[in-house]
């Protein structure tokens, strides 16, 4: 779907109508030697920087053509603490709605300086839920209690809101036309499950045969994790399970650690000059882990879900990597061969 067809489509005009149309990219140099072709959907070409701006287009404006939401007078609160957030300050910036954003301790400096740029308003949780012991947990609570004391409010839930899922049947429409509808495989992180989701319904409806391959991280909650451990680069997995989980929906799921993450990223910009963030690498990982098993010839689709800028502190910072990982940089400054498929099998293990 090129962007020119979205206004008279959607009537989305200004900087909203350029959300979705992403290019699909071939990337010839990631896996040298690999017998398929591979394809990168670039979700950082939103407006609003990654792929969450589908989700919160569909969630706000929907609610806004049905009346459910008013401009000058409803207000929108929503627990996130990185794209979704900045898509929708984006949006409600755009419609003239107020935005309350829950973020906490992990949310980077960045991240609430872009939101309150657009205008947001942001209370960060530093105390972790009794209960759980999660930070998201104590977010989703901060969340019910503003929306039952805020007249006129609204809040999205991309957790459970269907309109999340039904978002990404668009991503995977332009996906399945730019390809003629020969999409052999799917790679896609899992995190809310709106991409995923939406993904496999519009695979199921069109009856296109494609390999779901879900991405999850090690210690998520998503896909069983094989071991239970703390988890730094945000994206995919998650500690509570949301709604929209329908497990059906991942023909494989793979599990990937936080180095594989940067690993995958540092490679994808060697390699492609692809500047993309954590989930993206956590994709790349992927991808390599299946790439034994994926017949010569295959069409192999990979989401990016957002660009790298906003890891500049973590996964592209030599010191936090060192201080985490430590000297690791010979996984990606090493010889431009198929061996990093076996050093990703290496790390996992």
């Amino acid at each position: 779907m090129a962007r020119t067809e979205r206004e008279p489509e959607t009537g989305l005009k200004g900087i909203l109508s350029t959300v979705g149309g992403t290019p699909l990219v071939e990337l010839e140099r990631l896996m040298p030697g690999f017998t398929s072709r591979v394809f990168a959907k670039v979700e950082r070409f939103n407006p609003g920087g990654s792929v969450k701006d589908r989700s919160a287009l569909n969630m706000v404006a929907t609610k806004i053509r049905s009346g459910e939401l008013v401009p000058g007078r409803s207000t929108v609160i929503e627990s996130s603490s990185g794209n979704l957030a900045i898509g929708l300050a984006q949006i409600c910036g755009y419609y003239g709605l107020r935005l309350v954003c829950v973020v906490d301790t992990r949310t980077t400096r960045q991240n609430i300086a872009i939101l309150r740029a657009y205008g947001a308003e942001v209370e960060i949780i530093s105390e972790p839920d009794p209960a759980t012991g999660e930070l998201l947990s104590a977010r989703l609570h901060r969340v019910a209690e503003l929306v039952a004391t805020t007249p006129d409010a609204y809040w999205p839930d991309q957790y459970a809101n269907p309109l999340n899922r039904r978002a990404h049947e668009t991503t995977m429409g332009e996906i399945a036309e730019a390809l003629d509808g020969k999409v052999d495989q799917l790679v896609v992180a899992a995190g809310t499950s709106g991409t995923l989701g939406g993904c496999a319904e519009y695979i199921r409806r069109h009856g296109l045969g494609t390999t779901v391959n879900a991405v999850d991280a090690l210690g998520s909650v998503l896909f069983d994790s094989p071991v239970d451990c703390a988890r730094l680069v945000p994206g995919h997995g998650a500690s509570v399970a949301p709604k929209l989980l329908r497990r059906a929906d991942a023909d494989r799921v793979v599990h990937v650690g936080d180095l594989d993450c940067v690993v995958g990223c540092r490679t994808l910009v060697r390699r492609e000059a692809i500047l993309a963030g954590g989930s993206s690498g956590a994709v790349v990982a992927a991808l390599t882990r299946l790439a034994p098993g994926i017949p010569p010839g295959s069409n192999v689709v990979i989401v990016l879900p957002d660009g790298g800028d906003r890891y500049l502190d973590t996964i592209y910072d030599d010191t936090w990597v060192q201080r985490h990982f430590g000297d690791v940089a010979h996984l990606w400054d090493g010889p431009s061969d198929a061996g990093f498929v076996g050093q990703l099998a290496d790390i996992a293990q």
